[in-house]
């Protein structure tokens, strides 16, 4: 970590889901680099305590599927803690109530040479789809919006967008999820390009299976993705945190529309 701290102590740092999971790592991670982290999460409770533990954190409380929570909360950091220098667009969520659904169907639907595998697609309600992606396509597109309107002026800045294994290659059973995912590494691309010569680095990091509260398995699929993972383990929200910072540093200044793939080599790009 200290080989990426360089330039980051004593800049302000906004990381969105910022109090569990991959997004507290990171959170922890630009604190322990010098930074003045900005926790932004709809757990208000959970925010404050984190940044309580953290020298010079605040939380704050954001929807990050709403824009003008999402603005509000960074003209407030501006305010007190000064000019926003990284953005990071973490905030997600999972769908425990979908997996419950598969579950419940069983592997296949009908009996006899009609059966047809359970498909997770025929599962999706209209209000599972629109929320997935309120929260991880509208949050990272609201984020991205706010931070380069305060950041392109100034001429500098970084932007780093959390996607998943799932963008890259897809994961059954979660197509909305996927489909978000997907589509936050295409949005990163573009922006990239625009933003680039506004001197606002923008990239996007695509995680593999991480230990987190998200990550919700039996032991039986545990075992399974361990095994297919090269590595033969899960990874690690620490890990993820490193090529965060990575990103934001001064190191990372020829990185600029680019995907970051810390999977334990279950996808190579």
């Amino acid at each position: 970590m200290r080989n990426s701290e360089e330039g980051l102590r004593g800049r302000v740092a906004v990381v969105t889901g910022g109090a569990s999971g991959i997004g507290l790592a990171i959170s922890e991670a630009f604190s322990e680099t010098g930074a003045r982290v900005a926790i932004f999460d709809l757990d208000e409770e959970a925010g404050r305590r984190v940044a309580s533990g953290l020298d010079g954190a605040r939380a704050f409380q954001v929807d990050v599927s709403d824009s003008a929570s999402v603005c509000a909360a960074r003209d407030a950091v501006e305010s007190d803690l000064g000019p926003i220098e990284s953005w990071v667009n973490n905030a997600g969520i999972s769908d425990p109530e979908l997996a419950r659904r598969v579950a419940a169907a069983g592997s296949v639907q009908g009996a006899g040479p009609g059966a047809i595998p359970t498909s997770s697609l025929r599962l999706v309600d209209d209000e599972m789809w629109s929320r997935m992606l309120r929260v991880h396509l509208d949050g990272t597109f609201f984020g991205t919006r706010a931070a380069a309107e305060v950041m392109a002026p100034r001429g500098r800045g970084t932007i780093t967008n959390m996607a998943s294994i799932c963008g890259l290659v897809g994961c059954a059973t979660a197509p909305h999820y996927s489909a978000a995912k997907g589509g936050i590494l295409a949005f990163t691309k573009a922006v990239a390009k625009e933003l680039a010569a506004s001197g606002v680095r923008v990239n996007a990091i695509a995680p593999g299976h991480v230990e987190t509260p998200l990550l919700t398995l039996g032991e039986a699929a545990r075992r399974r993705l361990e095994e297919d993972t090269p590595a033969g383990r899960l990874g690690l929200p620490e890990e993820v945190a490193a090529a965060a910072v990575f990103l934001a540093s001064e190191r990372a200044g020829y990185f600029v529309g680019a995907t970051l793939t810390p999977t334990g080599g279950l996808v190579t790009v």
